[in-house]
């Protein structure tokens, strides 16, 4: 990198950290720091949902994924959560931000001390938590590898400039910062895409090149499906995705929380989900004709790193690494949010009654404290790992089977479906379906073959058959329970608010 490059990603940094001080002002309690107070605009909490949803880890593990087998990735990650997400406008995001103006939720989590019951609000609240740390720890990971492949900055050194700019901004603006750093983040990531494809179509002569370079990559990269990756595992990757991305994934869910009502929050599933459609086919298009522009790569990770410093001039290096920054950013700054809001809301006053006596000043502070502990022990992790051996095994034998699992009662929960499952159904499909996913990693890292389709299905699948027989067989459907989620179903407001005025 140049100098330009590099004045190019420190400017970058500035602005983030720009926006989350200015961020500050519209933080003023607990409600503005984890949902925005509900006054996000649709399109605003659309954008940051489709920027919260990816990180670096698809420049990086993804990129191999679609060197090695092209077309594939896009099928079965990109198209997955775009049609998953596009399901749950209908389904999911209204019902998410009518649980804040009803109930004045502020955590996904929160309303499954009602809908369920405590324990099994808490099993959820701390296996969530734990795999999350280690999730953003691959994705810390990830953009660090980028930033060394780039200009060679160590791993450890490349985790803590891109961490601690991002725990500057989450800490001070809270989600509002998160969203508008999303929304800055979404326009360089434009910019920085569109270079890229760009250079890619100048190199081959025009844009008609993009239909004739399937001939001539091999046969198996233009299939839908390859390698690895068949019918069972898309089926399966299609449920998963559908859960995580409308809310099994809790960060997203608050950005549904945070938008003025359920017609906005569906209006803005609505766009991420088109952007899910579209948006990958532009960042994708490199990764596909890598075979052809950078041949015989070692190690398949390293593929857009090749073409990046291989095709683009001074300065655009330095936007397209700052493009990448972008994706891990957005997560990891969502992340953090949301965790602090499930520690802070669900978790801390089982353990300390002491926090639900704590003024309004003195939550908003340990909001922050979370936050920030949070993002140093991911960065701690990732740090110790100092490589990406561990990514697409964490990202996608680990996360994406587990992940699933948990979101099975947080999602179905919230429709009348499935109103006869209750505390029993829901332990049970999480314990099962997290014991079933535990014996098969455990039997793949003792040498037994377990193929990746049985890794990623075998768990949801186990997850969901429990705690639907579990609810048909052992129903516990009570008054409340009902009541909670038929007020759900509509803007109109829950029968205590009503009352109330």
């Amino acid at each position: 990198m140049g100098t330009l490059d590099w004045v190019v990603v420190v400017g970058y940094f500035f602005v983030m950290v720009a926006i989350g001080v200015w961020s500050k002002a519209k933080v003023a309690n607990t409600s503005d720091f984890f949902t925005a107070g509900g006054k996000m605009p649709w399109w605003l909490s659309g954008i940051s949902h489709h920027m919260s949803g990816y990180s670096a880890v698809m420049f990086v593990a993804f990129a191999g994924e679609a060197y090695k087998y092209g077309l594939t990735v896009y099928i079965w990650w990109a198209l997955t959560i775009g049609v998953g997400v596009g399901i749950g406008a209908w389904l999911f995001a209204p019902r998410w931000n009518r649980l804040r103006s009803k109930y004045n939720v502020a955590s996904p989590l929160e309303y499954l001390a009602k809908r369920y019951n405590v324990p099994t609000q808490q099993v959820l609240a701390w296996s969530g938590s734990l795999l999350k740390v280690v999730d953003i720890a691959a994705k810390w990971a990830a953009v660090a590898v980028l930033l060394r492949g780039f200009a060679g900055v160590p791993i450890a050194w490349g985790i803590i400039l891109i961490g601690a700019v991002t725990m500057v901004y989450s800490v001070i603006g809270g989600l509002w910062a998160d969203a508008l750093t999303d929304f800055g983040q979404f326009v360089i990531q434009a910019v920085a895409g569109f270079a890229m494809f760009g250079a890619v179509i100048a190199h081959f002569g025009g844009v008609s090149w993009i239909w004739d370079m399937w001939g001539q990559l091999p046969a198996q990269n233009s299939q839908p499906l390859a390698g690895p990756y068949t019918i069972t595992f898309f089926l399966a990757l299609f449920l998963i995705k559908t859960l995580e991305y409308n809310g099994g994934m809790w960060n997203l869910a608050q950005r549904y929380m945070a938008a003025p009502d359920g017609s906005a929050a569906r209006r803005s599933a609505a766009l991420s989900s088109v952007l899910w459609l579209v948006w990958p086919l532009v960042l994708f298009l490199p990764m596909w004709a890598a075979p052809l522009i950078v041949p015989g790569l070692g190690n398949a990770d390293d593929a857009y790193v090749a073409m990046g410093v291989q095709m683009l001039p001074a300065g655009l290096v330095g936007l397209v690494l700052a493009g990448f920054f972008s994706h891990t950013m957005a997560m990891v700054s969502s992340d953090a949010n949301v965790i602090s809001a499930v520690i802070t809301r669900d978790m801390l006053p089982r353990i300390w009654k002491g926090t639900t006596r704590l003024g309004e000043a003195a939550q908003l502070q340990l909001a922050r404290i979370t936050t920030f502990l949070f993002i140093a022990v991911s960065m701690l992790i990732a740090i110790s790992t100092s490589g990406t051996g561990v990514v697409i095994k964490i990202v996608v034998d680990v996360v994406a089977a587990t992940v699933g699992v948990i979101g099975i009662p947080l999602l179905l929960g919230l429709l009348p479906w499935f109103r006869r499952s209750g505390p029993r159904a829901a332990l049970s499909a999480v314990l099962l379906g997290l014991g079933v996913w535990a014996v098969l990693f455990i039997s793949q890292k003792s040498g037994v073959t377990v193929s990746k389709e049985a890794l990623v299905a075998y768990p949801i699948i186990t997850s969901t058959l429990v705690y639907v027989l579990g609810g048909l067989f052992f129903p516990e459907r009570t008054a409340k329970r009902d009541e909670l989620i038929d007020t759900l179903g509509s803007d109109d407001p829950a029968p205590e608010v009503a009352a109330a005025k």
